[in-house]
């Protein structure tokens, strides 16, 4: 995992979190709270992506991050095709 930076006094602290299905098909974004992002996705209010395609479960999450290293590090998450791979055969064997 990555260590974190620090979040600077009255920043709000931001997650990075990668969800999954059932049929293997990851997400990746940002949220100041991971299980209420996670009821939206699971209830369609989400991001259009997951729409139709749940029930979604969270497979990984980093933070706390401010805004901006939570942006940089989601982008770095959704270019590594290795640790997606990895996630998912993680998952497939639990």
């Amino acid at each position: 995992m990555v260590s974190a930076p620090t979040v600077p006094a009255g920043e709000a602290a931001y997650f990075v979190y990668v969800l999954c299905n059932d049929a293997g098909v990851a997400y990746t974004g940002i949220a100041l709270d991971v299980e209420a992002r996670l009821a939206r996705h699971n209830a369609n209010a989400g991001a259009r992506f997951t729409r139709g395609r749940g029930p979604w479960r969270v497979a990984h999450v980093e933070g706390p991050f401010a805004h901006g290293d939570a942006l940089r590090r989601e982008r770095a998450l959704k270019r590594d095709r290795r640790f997606k791979a990895r996630l998912k055969a993680g998952l497939a064997t639990t």
